[in-house]
C-alpha cells in the first residue's frame, strides 16, 4: 500500500507525487534495467513507458509496487499536447485512442489514461484535481442533522442484512446539497463508479442536467475509499442513503441513478436490504457490470496492486456470481439500462442480451436494455455513434430515457420519445464540450486514484458476507 486511507488527498498539490513517489524507493539497478525513466519521457514516450513498466511485471527486474509508483510519475508528468476545440474533435480523439488500445488488444487502464491526458482529454493538473478530490461536492463526511421519520437503524425491515458501519459512518457520505428540496421534488440519489465519488462523477453531467429540475431532485453518495473498497461496503451505503433520503423527504418515493461499478453495488443492495424495494420508483443504470468484465485484468496486471473492487468485477469473481444467483440478474426496482456497445473500455462484453449491463425482467417490474448504437442505429454522428464507459453519462439517449423513466410510471422507453431528438445529437440540450471533457476526465482520475490506493491493496477479493454467504 502506498500510503494509509486519506493520506494521500491530504498533501498539497505541489507535492502530492513527489510524496507518492518517495514513498516506494526504487532499486536503481531495477529502474534502469526496467529501461523507462519518467525524467525522460518525451511527449510521445510516456504511453510506450507505461507500457514498459507494465510489460516487465511478472518477473524479477521490477515489484508491482514499484511499477505503479513508476507509472504514476509518469501520469503525473505528462504534458497535453493538443486541445480538442469541438465535440467532433473529441469524439474523434477519443475513438482514435479506444481503437488504437482494441487493436493492442492488451492495453491497459494506465495506457489509455496516458493518452487521454496527451491528447488534452483529462484534467491539465491532475495532481492538483486529486489533491482536492475530499472537498466541497466530493466531500465524504458530510453534517446531514435531519432526523428520520422512522426507524432506519440498525434496519428499516426485519429482511434487511445487518450494517458493518454505525449509523454516522453510513449518514456522512451522503452530499445533500443546498438546493435539496426534501421531498417537494421528487430525490434523486446518484452513486458513482469505481475511482470516483458523486461530485466529480456527475457534476458535469447529471447534477448539471438535473439541479433545479420539476421531477429530479439530486443528492450523491461520495464513498471514503473512491469505490475502490469492498463492494458490500459500498452497498450498505446507497441502501442506507435510500431509506435515509426517503424518511426526511416525507418518506416520498427516491430514484436512483448510478454509474458502472455503482450499479451492482445498488443491485446488491436491493437484493439484500429489501426495505429499499419499495421505496425505489426507478433505477437508470449507465454503463453497469452487472455481469462484471473480462478487461479487469488490464486494470490490475498480474504482480501488480489491486484495490478490492476491481478484483470483485471480474467477470468469474465470487461477489459477482454471489450477485447473479436466486434471479439477482433481474430487476428489483423498474430499470432502464444504457450502454454503449461499441468502445466500452471498461466493461466487456457490451453486446447484444449478453452484454455486462443487460437485465432481466423475472419479477415483472419493468425493464429496458437500452444499447446506444442499437437504440439510435444510424444516427452515427450523434447518440448512436462512438461512446465510451464514461461517455454515456454525456449522451443525449441516456438522459432522455431518464428524463422519460423519472416522468412515466415503469422503465425509459424510446418509443414515448421523438427519436431524431433524442439520436441526433450526441450531447443533451445543456451540456457543452467542456462537460463532455470533464466527464472523460473521470478515467485518468480512477487511473491515479487505482495507484494511489485509498483503500489499500489486496492479492484477491474479499470474502463474501455470512448474510448473504
Amino acid at each position: 500500500m502506498l500510503f494509509p486511507q486519506g493520506v494521500a488527498v491530504a498533501f498539497g498539490a505541489a507535492t502530492l507525487f513527489s510524496h507518492i513517489v518517495s514513498a516506494v524507493p526504487m532499486d536503481v539497478e531495477k529502474r534502469q534495467a526496467s529501461t523507462v525513466k519518467a525524467s525522460t519521457s518525451t511527449p510521445a514516450g510516456p504511453v510506450a513507458a507505461i507500457g514498459t513498466i507494465l510489460s516487465a511485471l511478472g518477473g524479477t527486474l521490477i515489484t508491482g509496487a514499484d511499477a505503479a509508483a513508476e507509472v504514476l510519475t509518469e501520469l503525473a508528468n505528462i504534458v497535453p499536447t493538443a486541445t480538442p476545440t469541438s465535440v467532433p474533435q473529441a469524439t474523434s480523439m477519443l475513438s482514435s485512442i479506444i481503437a488504437s488500445a482494441t487493436a493492442k488488444s492488451n492495453s491497459s487502464l494506465y495506457e489509455i489514461a496516458a493518452q487521454y491526458i496527451l491528447n488534452g482529454l483529462g484534467p491539465t493538473d491532475i495532481a492538483a484535481v486529486v489533491a482536492g478530490y475530499s472537498a466541497g461536492d466530493n466531500s465524504p463526511a458530510n453534517s446531514n442533522t435531519a432526523t428520520p421519520s422512522k426507524i432506519i437503524y440498525p434496519k428499516a425491515s426485519a429482511q434487511d442484512a445487518p450494517y458493518s458501519q454505525n449509523e454516522a459512518s453510513l449518514r456522512q457520505v451522503i452530499h445533500i446539497p443546498a438546493t435539496f428540496t426534501y421531498g417537494k421534488v421528487a430525490p434523486l440519489i446518484l452513486m458513482p463508479g469505481t475511482g470516483s465519488r458523486g461530485g466529480v462523477n456527475f457534476d458535469s453531467n447529471f447534477i448539471k442536467l438535473f439541479t433545479g429540475s420539476s421531477f429530479a431532485d439530486p443528492v450523491w453518495i461520495n464513498p471514503p475509499g473512491f469505490q475502490l473498497e469492498d463492494a458490500q461496503l459500498a452497498a450498505e451505503y446507497i441502501a442506507y442513503a435510500i431509506n435515509y433520503i426517503s424518511s426526511i423527504s416525507g418518506n416520498v418515493n427516491v430514484s436512483v441513478l448510478a454509474w458502472s461499478q455503482g450499479n451492482i453495488d445498488t443491485q446488491w443492495a436491493y437484493k439484500y436490504w429489501p426495505s429499499t424495494r419499495k421505496i425505489v420508483s426507478d433505477h437508470i443504470a449507465i454503463s453497469p457490470d452487472y455481469h462484471g468484465t473480462i478487461l479487469a485484468e488490464l486494470i490490475c496486471p498480474n504482480g501488480f496492486p489491486c484495490s478490492p473492487s476491481i478484483y470483485q468485477q471480474e467477470a468469474n469473481a465470487n461477489f459477482i456470481r454471489t450477485l447473479n444467483t436466486d434471479d439477482g440478474d433481474s430487476a428489483y426496482v423498474p430499470t432502464t439500462t444504457l450502454y454503449s456497445g461499441v468502445y466500452d473500455e471498461i466493461v466487456e462484453p457490451q453486446q447484444g442480451t449478453g452484454a455486462s449491463a443487460f437485465l432481466k425482467d423475472v419479477r415483472g417490474v419493468g425493464v429496458t436494455n437500452n444499447e446506444a448504437q442499437t437504440v439510435c442505429s444510424g444516427y452515427l454522428l450523434g447518440a448512436g455513434g462512438f461512446n465510451t464507459h464514461e461517455s454515456m453519462l454525456a449522451n443525449s439517449l441516456s438522459y432522455y430515457l431518464a428524463v422519460d423513466a423519472l416522468t412515466n410510471p415503469g422503465p425509459g422507453d424510446i418509443n414515448r420519445l421523438n427519436k431524431d431528438m433524442v439520436c441526433g445529437s450526441l450531447l443533451p440540450p445543456g451540456l457543452t464540450l467542456t462537460d463532455l471533457l470533464a466527464t472523460e476526465s473521470t478515467i485518468p482520475i480512477a487511473a491515479v486514484l487505482l495507484l494511489l490506493g485509498p483503500a489499500g491493496f489486496v492479492t484477491s477479493e474479499p470474502p463474501i458476507r455470512s448474510y448473504a454467504a
